[in-house]
């Protein structure tokens, strides 16, 4: 039996699945893993693309290079009464949630909202239809029907009509979580490299759109996300919401949520420098955001710092690295790899947030390229600055939007 989440039912907890993992419908067993972290990390510096386009890239930009399966973690979802379900990719870089709408002649596996009981098309007039200025709402050609549009820069575009449904969400308890008149865009034309594997998107960014924003005030505004690392055994990470999502207890770290009105999906962050072992390196980062510097992004995997401060810090980390034997990643994507022997032994590193000194792991600063390499995970990119998932693992990651502030828990999110 589904029941709606409010502020009186408590929160919910729901799974997510990275896309390289065993359980996601992108899994290919005949991928390397060194392929698999370098096609990560491209997709890392794709997004910073689409993230600096905002809101509707041009699909002639060569340099625009996100896909529309451009993201890290998947969670199950169903839409439409009686409910059809769906992969979607979790992105907090975005805030629509949509899918691939099966048109007369369409594949099966894509949602027919002629099939639902719950479907209601939104007027232009509507707030539903404003909440979707920033994904190119308009009206349809008898000025009826909201319309949304959203182009990726590889030439990928999505378009369709913006509609009331009902989006159930699978909780971890085995009991549904339905959410009755969600706004969602039914995509009837979708061009270019959607995949019919994941056949949408769940937007938990900061604008109105968002699955967060539109949960609102039934969640009290919080979530968060616990991230397994790469290699973990279990690879299912876990998003909480409501009162599943209040961090608290020893070890939390808060710093500010910075919000920008005229960003309003992102979560910037103000990152004061890094320290490893002794060095401490001061950061600029973005000139974007207010007083933020860098955007936390739970579907970036690496974390992109401008050159010069990537100059630094992999200067640094090379320099008091002891043991091992430095090495090539095969894919020749990173620029710093070592042999992970037994002999290796890497300095302690520091991200010194506003508030918050947030000490990292081995596994939060290099990422298992294979059994014979580790390199590490941040790379120099001067567009944008993103602290990605691999510096977010093993840690519980609060947001609490009323409080505007960004809590950090050292976890082990196998356990969650």
């Amino acid at each position: 039996m589904s029941a709606f989440v409010d502020a009186q039912s408590g929160g919910f907890s729901i799974n997510l699945v990275h896309r390289d993992s065993e359980g996601s419908p992108f899994y290919n067993p005949k991928e390397t893993p060194a392929r698999l972290v370098g096609y990560a990390g491209r997709r890392s510096i794709g997004r910073v693309h689409r993230f600096s386009s905002r809101s509707i890239s041009n699909p002639s930009d060569p340099d625009a290079q996100l896909t529309a399966n451009n993201g890290e973690y998947l969670v199950n979802i169903s839409l439409g009464t009686p409910p059809f379900p769906i992969v979607a990719i979790a992105d907090t870089g975005s805030d629509i949630i949509w899918t691939q709408c099966r048109n007369l002649a369409g594949p099966k596996r894509l949602f027919d909202p002629k099939s639902s009981s719950s479907y209601r098309t939104v007027s232009c007039s509507s707030n539903a239809c404003n909440s979707l200025q920033s994904e190119g709402s308009s009206c349809s050609s008898d000025g009826s029907v909201c319309e949304y549009q959203v182009s990726y820069g590889d030439q990928s575009h999505t378009q369709g009509d913006v509609a009331a449904e009902t989006l159930t969400l699978e909780s971890k308890t085995g009991n549904p979580v339905a959410l009755p008149k969600t706004v969602i865009g039914c995509g009837h034309d979708n061009a270019g490299t959607f995949s019919p594997k994941g056949s949408g998107i769940v937007g938990l960014g900061g604008g109105p759109a968002s699955l967060v924003s539109q949960l609102g005030s039934s969640i009290g505004g919080k979530f968060s996300y616990c991230m397994v690392p790469y290699a973990a055994a279990k690879p299912t990470s876990t998003m909480n919401f409501g009162t599943n999502a209040v961090v608290s207890g020893n070890g939390v770290l808060s710093t500010p949520l910075i919000s920008d009105p005229s960003q309003p999906t992102f979560y910037f962050l103000q990152l004061e420098a890094v320290s490893v072992g002794s060095k401490k390196i001061a950061f600029q980062g973005s000139s974007i955001g207010g007083s933020g510097n860098i955007i936390i992004d739970s579907g970036t995997t690496l974390t992109l710092v401008p050159t010069d401060f990537f100059s630094q810090l992999s200067d640094a980390v090379e320099t008091q690295v002891t043991g091992g034997t430095k090495t090539s990643d095969p894919e020749g994507f990173f620029s710093l790899c070592y042999v992970p022997d037994s002999s290796l032994k890497l300095p302690p590193v520091t991200a010194h947030f506003k508030g918050a000194d947030v000490v990292l792991t081995s596994d939060n600063i290099f990422i298992q390229v294979n059994d014979k390499v580790v390199c590490l995970a941040f790379y120099a990119n001067d567009q944008l600055s993103i602290y990605g998932n691999v510096a977010q693992q093993n840690f519980l990651i609060g947001y609490d939007l009323p409080k505007q502030t960004l809590s950090f828990k050292p976890t082990d999110c196998t356990n969650t």
